[in-house]
């Protein structure tokens, strides 16, 4: 029998049942800047923020999120809905120039039962999809099989982005 040993995988499976204080995606802006790169924060815009998720469907799963606290569409401001969009669209432009997916997956899901984890902080996915990604691994196994850790996937993000950040109309 072969073993495929995924041991970043470990902090899931035993914290899952446990639901942490407060807001997960909140702390990391209470953090600070100075904590970016251990709370996998990429970028800070004027209304929002960008994440790497660390439970990633895919390698490069990014979410883009309001510096508010807020779960519902209505509860955004303008400016924040475009950015929220403008950065979505920047990310799967850099995205695509770093990792060549086939395809991506982008969407809100707004409360529990549309399937979002956290639900009381609204946040937009940006998931990298390549043909074959999805295999028996996820369905039999319940394991995602990814091909970089979390922090060379960061260090990748990062550095090219230095090269071409945003340009959000304003």
């Amino acid at each position: 029998m072969e073993r495929l040993y995924t041991p970043w995988r470990m902090n899931y499976v035993t914290t899952t049942h446990k639901k942490a204080e407060g807001c997960v995606f909140c702390a990391k802006l209470e953090a600070g800047p100075e904590f970016d790169r251990g709370n996998f924060v990429v970028y800070h815009g004027d209304t929002t923020f960008v994440v790497m998720n660390i439970f990633p469907y895919n390698t490069g799963h990014l979410m883009v999120l309001p510096y508010e606290h807020v779960a519902k569409l209505s509860e955004l401001t303008p400016a924040t809905h475009q950015e929220i969009m403008g950065l979505t669209a920047h990310f799967v432009e850099l995205l695509t120039q770093l990792m060549s997916p086939d395809g991506f997956n982008i969407g809100i899901n707004l409360g529990r039962v549309a399937g979002a984890g956290i639900d009381s902080h609204l946040h937009m996915h940006i998931v990298p999809r390549w043909n074959g990604d999805s295999n028996f691994m996820g369905v039999v196994g319940d394991t995602k099989v990814l091909p970089e850790t979390l922090g060379d996937t960061y260090n990748r993000i990062t550095a090219l982005l230095k090269e071409y950040p945003p340009n959000l109309l304003k």
